[in-house]
């Protein structure tokens, strides 16, 4: 192989690993002039994607062109990406520069491609606009979440809490996303208030991935929301027993839910559900849109307010 060819090959190599270097730099790395180097971008423009973005931005890779890959963790990443620094070079092989680039080429592209693949996946999940919100006013902080719970890292985040119609800053370890009432909602560790608590994604006003890390310990969303029938949660437990006409029955069995309920069917079609959860106004604002079809047995304190509901109703319209 010519030596020429060699140098058009090691390019590429130390092109990928570095996004952006210069000619200068390039010379230097393959130990020639900028003139040769020049020439030999021209050579690689014909068979290889290769872009420069403008004067002093150095050179990059466009498109999927990439080694092949590899699947570093953060730790690797950052203790690899030292490591000519704390080698002394005058001991090692006159290759080692060229292993290096070459492993380093392969983790930035994979790296790359699997931040990639996050943002097609989460253009995909497609969220509502709270209604006092212009189209271009409700930033999509979709993706820097994910990559805070997968990378566990601590968030810093501009919060605005709905209740008390007020905007903080916060510190947030996320844990996870979970999907309620037609919206996501991230259960995290607030730092600010030193407890697990759950923010409403819609009302993030700016998301920001930090460098620290968390330990989420033993934390497990089951055992967090096994009482819990909406987003709110509650300190006392309270159990409901809700009769189902058959029209519905069948759809009551295909809920997703994390409260695990004692269902029973009856002889006529309709189902017997039994439920306890922790905070009983979530688990009301479910029931009612099965109007008729849902009738409370228990407790009897709740079917009266029901009840009592209902002819307010009534006046209402009348």
């Amino acid at each position: 192989m010519s030596d020429r060819m060699i140098r058009l090959m090691k390019m590429v190599i130390i092109i990928q690993a570095n996004p952006g270097i210069s000619v200068q730099e390039l010379a230097d790395k393959c130990e020639t002039s900028e003139r040769t180097i020049y020439r030999d971008l021209r050579t690689l423009d014909l068979v290889v994607p290769i872009t420069n973005d403008g004067y002093g931005t150095g050179y990059r890779f466009i498109g999927n062109f990439a080694m092949y890959p590899l699947n570093f963790t953060e730790e690797e990443e950052m203790v690899f990406s030292i490591l000519p620094s704390m080698l002394d070079k005058s001991k090692l092989s006159p290759l080692f520069d060229s292993v290096y680039d070459k492993v380093m080429a392969t983790h930035v592209k994979e790296k790359q491609k699997r931040r990639e693949a996050m943002e097609n996946f989460t253009n995909l999940i497609q969220m509502g606009i709270p209604a006092y919100k212009a189209d271009d006013d409700s930033p999509n902080y979709l993706l820097p979440v994910m990559e805070a719970i997968i990378a566990e890292k601590t968030l810093r985040a501009v919060y605005h809490t709905q209740s008390r119609n007020t905007v903080t800053e916060r510190e947030i370890d996320p844990y996870c996303l979970v999907p309620r009432e037609q919206r996501f909602y991230l259960i995290g560790y607030c730092h600010r208030k030193q407890d697990i608590l759950m923010f409403r994604m819609s009302r993030f006003h700016r998301v920001e991935i930090t460098t620290k890390n968390f330990d989420k310990g033993d934390f497990d969303i089951h055992h967090y929301m096994k009482h819990t029938w909406s987003v709110h949660r509650g300190e006392s437990l309270i159990t409901f027993k809700v009769k189902f006409q058959p029209d519905v029955a069948r759809y009551i069995k295909e809920e997703e839910m994390f409260v695990r309920p004692k269902m029973t069917d009856l002889p006529d079609g309709s189902l017997l559900f039994e439920a306890t959860v922790n905070h009983e106004q979530g688990f009301l604002n479910w029931l009612a849109q099965y109007g008729p079809s849902a009738e409370i047995l228990e407790p009897l304190s709740i079917r009266k307010q029901f009840i009592e509901r209902l002819q307010r109703w009534m006046e209402m319209y009348n």
